[in-house]
C-alpha cells in the first residue's frame, strides 16, 4: 500500500492515475496473451515453428510494453509533448527508410529488418506521436494568435501520410486521417472547413480507387465477392456462425487451422469461434470503457492541449479497434489493422503501450496550477 502522503514519484503516480482506464488496459493486455493461445499455435505449426512460438514472443513483447507503458504514464504534459516530438522525428525518418531499405511483405514495404532482433514497423510509432503533436499545434493555434498552430497542424497531415501512401499502407493512412479530422472538429474550427475536408477525403479515395490496383481490388472484393479472393473474410464470418453465443470451447475451434492471419488481423474471429459472441461483446465493452472514460475526462480538462491530446489518443485507440472488428465482420474492406493489445505483433504492442501511456499521463489528476504551468512547450 502507498500512502497519499508519500512524496515519491510512484506514490504521486498511484494516487493521481485514472484507475478505471488503467485496470481496463491491463485486462486487455492479459486477454491478448490468453486469446493468442487460441489463434497462435495453428499458424505456428503451419509455418514449421514451435507450437507456442507466437505466444512466447508476445509474452516477451508484453514485458517490454509494460515497462514503456509505466514509464510514459509518469510523464508530465510537457514531457509528453517533448517525447512525442522526438518519437515523430525518428519514426518519420524510419518510415522514409522503409521506402528504400524496407522488407516487402504482401506487396508493401512497411518493415525494417533489425537482423537477429526481427523487424520493426515504424508507422506504428508514428501514430501516437502525430496525434500528440497535432493536438499541441491546434491548441497553440487557438491560444496564441501569434503562432501559426493551425497551419502547422495542416502541414503535419501530409507530412505523415504521404510516405505511408508510398509504402503503400492505406490502413494507417485512413486511421491517421480520421483521427486528425476528429481533432480538427474538436478544436472548434468552422463547419465549412470540416465539410470541405470530408469532400477532399472522398475525392482522394476516388483517385486511389482509379489509380491504385491494390485499393481497387480490396474495394471490389468488398462490394462483390465474385470479383476476387475473399477467403479470409468468408472464413472469419464462418467462425462467428460456428461459435454462436458461447463458443465451442478453448482449443476446439477448427476454422483457425485454415485462416492465414488467425493470430493477427483475424484473431477477433478466432475468439468468436472458441469463446463465443458473448466474449466478443465483452471485448467491445472493454474498448468502449477506455474510449468513453478518456473522452469524459477530456471534456472536463481546462488545458486545451490536454483536452485535444486525450481526445485524439482515445480516437486513435478506439478507431483502430473498430476498424479491425468491422473487417472481421465484413463491414468494411480489409485494412491489415491489428486489434489493440489482442493481435500478435511487437511493433504494434509497444506503440500501443506508448500511446496509452501518453493517455494515462495526460488523464492523471493534477493541481490546476501545475496543469496551467505545463501549457508552454
Amino acid at each position: 500500500m502507498v500512502s497519499r502522503a508519500e512524496p515519491s514519484l510512484s506514490g504521486r503516480w498511484w494516487w493521481s492515475i485514472d484507475r478505471i482506464i488503467l485496470s481496463t488496459l491491463v485486462a486487455l493486455m492479459v486477454s491478448g496473451v490468453v486469446l493468442l493461445m487460441a489463434g497462435g499455435p495453428p499458424v505456428a505449426e503451419r509455418l514449421g515453428l514451435s507450437t507456442f512460438h507466437f505466444v512466447n514472443r508476445q509474452a516477451v513483447y508484453l514485458l517490454a510494453a509494460l515497462a514503456v507503458f509505466l514509464v510514459t504514464s509518469m510523464f508530465s504534459p510537457r514531457q509528453v509533448r517533448r517525447a512525442a516530438l522526438l518519437l515523430f522525428v525518428f519514426s518519420f525518418l524510419a518510415v522514409l527508410a522503409t521506402l528504400r531499405f524496407g522488407v516487402e511483405v504482401k506487396g508493401a514495404t512497411r518493415w525494417l529488418s533489425l537482423g537477429p532482433l526481427g523487424s520493426i514497423q515504424p508507422s506504428e510509432f508514428l501514430k501516437p506521436a502525430f496525434v500528440v503533436l497535432s493536438a499541441w499545434a491546434f491548441s497553440e493555434g487557438s491560444r496564441r494568435p501569434d503562432l501559426p498552430g493551425t497551419l502547422i497542424a495542416f502541414a503535419l497531415l501530409p507530412l505523415a501520410i504521404v510516405p505511408l501512401i508510398l509504402q503503400p499502407d492505406f490502413g494507417q493512412t485512413v486511421l491517421i486521417t480520421l483521427v486528425w479530422a476528429g481533432l480538427f472538429f474538436v478544436a472548434g474550427l468552422h463547419w465549412f472547413w470540416v465539410m470541405g475536408l470530408g469532400g477532399l477525403g472522398a475525392f482522394g479515395l476516388l483517385i486511389a480507387y482509379q489509380l491504385i490496383p491494390h485499393v481497387r481490388g480490396r474495394i471490389a472484393r468488398f462490394m462483390d465477392k465474385d470479383s476476387g479472393d475473399t477467403f479470409q473474410v468468408d472464413t472469419a464470418l464462418e467462425s462467428f456462425a460456428q461459435g454462436g453465443w458461447f463458443g465451442k470451447g478453448p482449443g476446439e475451434g477448427t476454422v483457425k487451422r485454415i485462416l492465414p492471419d488467425a493470430h493477427t488481423d483475424f484473431i477477433f474471429a478466432v475468439t468468436a469461434e472458441e469463446f463465443g459472441v458473448v466474449i466478443c461483446m465483452l471485448l467491445v465493452a472493454l474498448f468502449a470503457v477506455i474510449v468513453l472514460r478518456a473522452l469524459f475526462i477530456a471534456q472536463r480538462a481546462e488545458d486545451p492541449f490536454i483536452r485535444l491530446a486525450v481526445t485524439g489518443l482515445a480516437l486513435l485507440f478506439g478507431t483502430q479497434a473498430a476498424i479491425n472488428m468491422m473487417v472481421n465482420l465484413h463491414m468494411m474492406p480489409a485494412k491489415g489493422m491489428t486489434l489493440p493489445f489482442i493481435s500478435y505483433g511487437g511493433s504494434s504492442l509497444i506503440s500501443l503501450a506508448l500511446g496509452t501511456g501518453f493517455l494515462l499521463a495526460l488523464t492523471r489528476r493534477r493541481p490546476r496550477s501545475e496543469t496551467l504551468g505545463n501549457s508552454r512547450y
